[in-house]
């Protein structure tokens, strides 16, 4: 089966850091777009950041600069580092995978979007206290 599990989550202080792993199993993420996305209560899910299969990296206007993606494929895992939590980071934080496109052109605007991934991980919360 093809899975993602997002771990890593926790409940933090405003200022604290955070590293966020997803892991995937019955596939390899070497040739996919790997996204994270989060979702607070109430709201739409959000693309927060996304890596291209050559390591291109494209980041929500509200957490540039405070969070790193990055892909170990030797690993099959893609991680979220996450700097300078605000509270308004609470939520819960998914990772997605989208499967190699023949002639795919990574554009980070279009994969901060829900509509091109196909597999979901089932997500871990993030809480920032002030």
């Amino acid at each position: 089966d093809v899975q993602l599990q997002a771990s890593g989550g926790g409940l933090v202080q405003a200022g604290d850091s955070l590293r966020l792993s997803c892991a995937a199993s019955g596939f390899t993420i070497d040739g996919y777009v790997i996204g994270w996305f989060r979702q607070a209560p109430g709201k739409e899910r959000e693309g927060v950041s996304c890596i291209s299969a050559k390591g291109a990296t494209y980041y929500a206007e509200a957490v540039k600069g405070r969070f790193t993606i990055a892909r170990d494929n030797a690993r099959n895992v893609v991680y979220l580092e996450m700097t300078s939590l605000k509270p308004e980071d609470t939520a819960v934080y998914y990772c997605a995978a989208d499967p190699p496109t023949p002639g795919y052109e990574f554009s980070g605007t279009y994969y901060l979007t829900t509509g091109p991934y196909d597999y979901w991980g089932q997500g871990t919360l993030v809480t920032v206290s002030s």
